[in-house]
């Protein structure tokens, strides 16, 4: 007895001497750690606080400058003034539609290099597009120069995503919606001030637009200056997260394979096949987040928000692109003291801050009132384009203008945080790359139909009658989703009595910043974005 009790209990000693041995780290599983956290290299810019805020700083102040340009509301007046002689239709047909083209050509290569090459190069690039653009409106005086510069303006708007998307290369997930308002605002008090100074310079000091053009020269040439001295990100969303990671693989497997061939014979036991490169390409969080897009569609929130931005956003540009053409149709140009485009700007760039300000403390039900909310403000924009249409005052044409961009930006921020709301940080960005492409195109096809000399060549108030049938069709869906909507709500709640409401009672949806947590919701495959 006392033999078999010693055997047992030298069995079980040995047993768990094995399974010590098993859960305890060999030299090797060790040495591919140190190999691992060697390839890591050193803590990110997170954890030095001094340095992400100097470049956050630094960002924002590039942000404020390269909006800096005190001519820009003054385009299409000095187009045709005297001192360029273009007629109403050549700048209407001919020149602003190949604004339009040329970002729809250059969006996505510039959405993919932001992320391959980390974003620098394409504010370089960025910078130089702007310096392109005020010397060819300084020196150039033939049609196909003006087209070269709405050229280069469609590439100036297609790498403002770098601008947008930098921030977040700069600090942690938590810090995200607080240094994405900084670089906003930056840009926003940039256009402001630039709106009110052009304004000023042109009403009061009776500066010329050749001279107020030289001195935007001069501010986006210091803000390519500015671009090259901002910090080269090590890591970005997609490319260079992936390419990380199999630097890291590529340093375990080494590390792996010069242990085997120390011992041979364990490593004939516990190796495994690696995986194919195709299988590692499908694997790939960039790939598994274009698959994840397909479920994005069936969410009707975010589908919802998602047409919106596709739809609104196409006619708001449309708008943005032709107004000043219109105004000048109300009120020809006789002398600069009598352009106001300037103060205009500057009124419904103030007004959409604030407006996109109080958007973040409506209090309501998303899930029920979003397509009444979308169906009563594309009404009321839809009235505004027909009161700037039939109108001959341009004062009422101003107000119109301002209060149809206010309208607008007002949505703006409900329709972010409703898509980012659930939505990692990766696939955020993806999906709304993808809604800004397919806006493009379809402003692309408005534009060559109706504007474009080799489409129908409508004048720029037959334009506006568009526009207005344009939004009123848009307004029509959505109050008829509406009803359908809050009808079925009722309905819903009717049939499942008095408790039914308490199951559905939400907490009124306020305009929180995203939580950190959501950074690393896992893809349906059950991978994490931030892998």
């Amino acid at each position: 007895m006392v033999a078999e009790v010693t055997a047992g209990s030298g069995d079980r000693s040995e047993g768990e001497k094995e399974k010590e041995k098993e859960k305890a780290p060999t030299s090797e599983d060790r040495d591919v750690e140190m190999v691992v956290s060697a390839a890591e290299g050193p803590p990110g810019e997170a954890a030095q606080p001094r340095k992400w805020k100097g470049a956050v700083i630094l960002l924002c102040f590039y942000g404020f400058m390269i909006s800096l340009k005190p001519c820009e509301p003054f385009i299409t007046p000095y187009l045709l003034s005297p001192e360029k002689n273009f007629t109403r239709e050549q700048v209407t047909n001919e020149i602003t539609p190949m604004l339009t083209y040329s970002y729809m050509a250059v969006l996505v290569p510039a959405f993919l290099l932001t992320d391959l090459l980390r974003y620098k190069p394409v504010l370089i690039l960025q910078g130089v597009s702007q310096v392109v653009i005020w010397l060819l409106l300084l020196l150039g005086t033939s049609l196909l120069e003006m087209q070269f510069m709405e050229f280069f303006y469609g590439v100036t708007m297609a790498c403002r995503v770098a601008y947008s998307s930098y921030i977040f290369s700069l600090v942690s997930p938590a810090l995200y919606q607080r240094v994405a308002g900084y670089s906003r605002s930056a840009l926003l008090l940039g256009v402001f001030t630039s709106s009110v100074l052009g304004q000023l310079c042109i009403s009061f000091a009776g500066i010329s637009f050749y001279t107020l053009s030289a001195v935007s020269l001069g501010f986006v040439s210091f803000g390519l200056t500015l671009s090259v001295c901002l910090p080269w990100p090590k890591r970005s969303l997609f490319f260079n997260r992936m390419r990380f990671q199999e630097q890291k693989e590529a340093a375990a497997a080494a590390a792996k394979s010069e242990l085997d061939q120390m011992n041979p014979k364990e490593s004939a036991s516990s190796s495994a096949a690696p995986p194919c490169s195709a299988s590692r390409w499908r694997d790939s969080v960039f790939v598994q987040m274009l698959l994840e897009v397909r479920n994005v569609v069936r969410r009707p929130n975010l589908r919802l928000w998602s047409l919106w931005w596709v739809f609104n956003s196409t006619g708001y540009y449309l708008v943005l692109f032709y107004v000043h053409i219109l105004w000048n149709e109300i009120q020809p140009f006789t002398e600069n003291k009598n352009v106001y485009n300037g103060g205009v700007d500057a009124a419904s760039t103030l007004l959409s801050a604030l407006t996109s300000f109080t958007a973040g403390y409506v209090k309501i039900r998303w899930s029920v009132w979003s397509e009444l909310v979308i169906g009563v403000i594309t009404a009321l924009q839809a009235g505004l384009l027909l009161l700037m249409y039939t109108t001959g005052n341009i004062w009422v044409c101003y107000l119109a203008y301002v209060l149809f961009r206010g309208f607008y930006q007002f949505l703006v921020p409900i329709a972010t945080f409703q898509i980012a709301s659930s939505l990692t940080k990766e696939l955020c960005a993806l999906v709304f790359g993808i809604n800004t492409f397919l806006g493009t195109i379809l402003k692309s096809i408005i534009i060559l139909i109706i504007s474009d000399k080799r489409g129908l060549a409508l004048d720029v108030r037959s334009q506006f009658l568009v526009y207005f049938v344009y939004f009123t069709i848009l307004t029509v869906v959505y109050l008829v989703c509406a009803a359908v909507v809050i009808i079925r709500h009722y309905r819903n709640q009717r049939e499942e009595g008095g408790g039914g409401e308490d199951k559905e009672q939400v907490a009124s949806t306020e305009l929180n910043p995203v939580a950190a947590e959501s950074e690393a919701e896992p893809l349906s495959n059950g991978n994490s974005a931030k892998a």
